[in-house]
């Protein structure tokens, strides 16, 4: 009874979404991203997962026999198709490259149900990764998606061979500082969201205050599918992700993982999820990434720091000519 009243909910709100919402001729994209142009070929891994058939949409580049493997772990507010710079550097350099869109996410599917955990994402990875019959591999995870990869990498130690980090959320544990939110509370403010309230928050967040034409192509996907009457679908999904990141911390994961973990940390970050919601009397400051990084990687038992001073939570878009040296001494770390 509750499943069909919340599926009655979300089709009789995408109506309404989709007929108060004139376009005015902005481009709309549906649930799956179907129109958006990713930079590479997308092709679809098809699997069963909690009593439902789902597809992940992936990117794959590279030689198929080449030496090195990477997988590409996108953030929370992004797919797949942010990777292009680093997916094609790493191509130049005779890698193969795989960047999924997880479940819920980008081209992938949007359940209406699904339990989300970082260790389900990570099986569902490994999934494709079983089915492309790729044995040995790097992980590369920005954001949300260095969180999956830890988790990943804390479940097939014996595959995974070293791990890159870019600036992961995750490095404290949110719940010891602020409390537990409905999924509830998370999908009211997806469906509240707007163009320029997604820019807003990157602008102030990501850019310290900044921006320029590149970052409006990276907010072109979420920012179309406000102006879809599947966006109720999007924003649901986007509300269970949420879940993952106060439920599965990973800080004491980096103490267990035994391969090499390099860490990429913009400094002047500050992305703190939960932060509107901190605990009473709480003073901890969420999202010190200058003091995060060192430790955190305290905790690594083999591990490399490159801090970036200045730069905040999208490095490798803030400023690419700070950025590229750092990725590429990093990869030496990972030889």
């Amino acid at each position: 009874m509750k499943s069909l009243v919340l599926s009655l909910f979300i089709m009789i709100t995408s109506l309404i979404v989709g007929t108060s919402c004139s376009h005015f001729g902005k481009k709309s994209y549906d649930a799956r991203l179907t129109n958006f142009p990713y930079p590479f070929k997308v092709e679809i891994y098809q699997f069963k997962s909690q009593k439902q058939k789902l597809e992940m949409a992936y990117m794959d580049l590279g030689p198929k026999d080449a030496e090195e493997t990477y997988i590409l772990f996108h953030g929370k507010n992004f797919s797949g198709y942010y990777w292009e710079k680093i997916a094609k550097l790493l191509k130049d350099r005779g890698h193969r490259v795989i960047i999924p869109d997880q479940i819920g996410f980008g081209k992938s599917s949007k359940p209406e149900f699904y339990q989300y955990s970082l260790e389900q994402l990570a099986l569902n990875t490994h999934g494709l990764v079983q089915s492309l019959k790729i044995q040995k591999y790097h992980l590369i995870g920005h954001s949300m998606g260095g969180m999956v990869a830890t988790k990943f990498n804390k479940l097939y130690p014996n595959e995974v061979e070293k791990m890159i980090l870019i600036n992961p959320i995750g490095l404290e544990k949110y719940l010891d500082y602020v409390d537990y939110k409905d999924p509830q509370t998370f999908y009211e403010a997806e469906l509240a969201k707007t163009a320029d309230k997604i820019k807003a928050y990157q602008r102030r967040n990501y850019y310290n205050g900044d921006w320029n034409e590149q970052y409006d192509q990276l907010i072109e996907a979420p920012t179309g599918q406000l102006y879809h009457s599947d966006y109720p679908l999007v924003a649901w999904n986007n509300a269970l992700t949420y879940g993952p990141i106060f439920t599965n911390p990973i800080v004491d994961d980096f103490k267990e993982i035994e391969n090499p973990i390099v860490l990429i940390i913009g400094t002047r970050d500050r992305t703190g999820p939960g932060r509107g919601f901190k605990r009473e009397g709480v003073s901890y400051k969420l999202g010190e990434y200058q003091k995060l990084g060192k430790e955190i990687y305290k905790l690594i038992q083999n591990g490399k720091l490159i801090e970036l001073t200045d730069l905040g939570h999208m490095p490798q878009f803030e400023d690419w000519e700070r950025f590229k040296p750092a990725f590429l001494h990093a990869l030496k770390e990972i030889k």
